[in-house]
């Protein structure tokens, strides 16, 4: 998490920005984030190496830990763009709201189901008779990881009502859910997936949930359909850095893991090995960026299983590719 110091310093630059006219030097484009975890680190990485600069923008990121605050700064033009599934786009048009994911960073659902040791799926066991009459250790309801398993459940043919109880408790408490015995399965991701095999709870997950539903529109990187109309140049040049950061880490490990250790001081460092190790096993991150038809169909069928999303919402009422395009045609002149 950012030091108390440094989101004084960052909501400040919210506040210079408002008077940005002013002033001779173009204030910082802020970055809005849920919350600050290795899954963003293609961001801090293109931070870090100077990506937005050569680009001739700075980006600095904003931690908003309250709920959809991150989004709330982007609609209220406090910041330039936020991280998040773009979900949130949907939920802001059928308010009124005009944003649109501009690139990529997590094209995968980051969640792992686990077994309490000694109740892991027989070997050929179908999901639906394990799942049945499980409990599961999850996150809260309209939390990502609760919305996927409530879409799982239908998958499997299963009444999230009648079939399986949710043991619903914040994401740090799941494993204290399964160790003490309320919950059979725990949805879990890095570090508490690691550390959970490590203390002998359970092993290695039964239900990889990256490698299960494939591509999918985790976190992108989102901003205003007003910047696009009035800031094209910055976007563009925001898309461009972005895409470098995600190209870095793939190409870089060794460096990319010496960044996320900067960025992530206080870190256990075999909870970031960790974090690390499974996120490029099982290719978490975007390699260029790109936000296909199908990440978005798989995004939007999990948030309206769950009930979140009341109305379809369509691919290009939320989602632009016109900036990755111009990287793409640029990647090849």
């Amino acid at each position: 998490m950012l030091s108390i110091t440094r989101r004084v310093a960052l909501a400040s630059v919210v506040a210079l920005g408002a008077t940005s006219g002013a002033m001779a030097q173009k204030a910082p484009l802020l970055v809005a984030e849920p919350t600050h975890g290795i899954g963003y680190l293609p961001l801090y990485v293109a931070i870090a190496n100077g990506y937005f600069t050569d680009q001739g923008i700075d980006v600095k990121v904003l931690t908003v830990e309250s709920g959809s605050g991150h989004t709330t700064a982007v609609l209220t033009g406090q910041a330039f763009a936020f991280i998040g599934g773009p979900e949130h786009n949907a939920f802001a048009k059928l308010k009124g709201g005009e944003m649109r994911a501009v690139v990529n960073v997590v094209d995968r659902g980051n969640v792992y189901f686990v077994a309490k040791k000694g109740m892991e799926p027989k070997p050929g066991q179908s999901m639906t008779d394990y799942f049945k009459g499980k409990k599961i250790g999850v996150g809260q309801y309209s939390g990502t990881p609760n919305s996927i398993t409530r879409y799982l459940m239908v998958k499997y043919g299963l009444d999230v009502k009648k079939d399986v109880t949710l043991i619903e408790t914040t994401t740090a408490a799941v494993i204290a859910t399964v160790k003490s015995g309320a919950a059979e399965i725990g949805n879990v991701s890095e570090p508490l997936l690691s550390r959970g095999i490590k203390e002998g709870l359970w092993g290695e997950p039964f239900l990889n949930v990256p490698k299960d539903l494939g591509p999918y529109a985790y976190s992108t990187l989102n901003v205003r359909l007003e910047s696009i109309q009035k800031q094209p140049d910055d976007v563009q040049k925001f898309v461009n850095g972005v895409v470098k950061g995600l190209k870095f880490v793939y190409a870089n490990p060794v460096e990319a893991t010496k960044i996320a250790k900067k960025e992530f001081p206080t870190m256990a460092e075999e909870d970031l090995l960790a974090t690390l190790d499974r996120t490029f096993k099982d290719e978490l991150w975007s390699k260029d960026g790109s936000i296909s038809q199908a990440s978005w169909d798989t995004g939007k069928a999990v948030v309206r299983e769950a009930g979140i999303l009341k109305q379809d919402v369509k691919y290009d009422e939320i989602i632009d590719n016109r900036f990755l395009a111009a990287v793409k045609a640029d990647a090849t002149k």
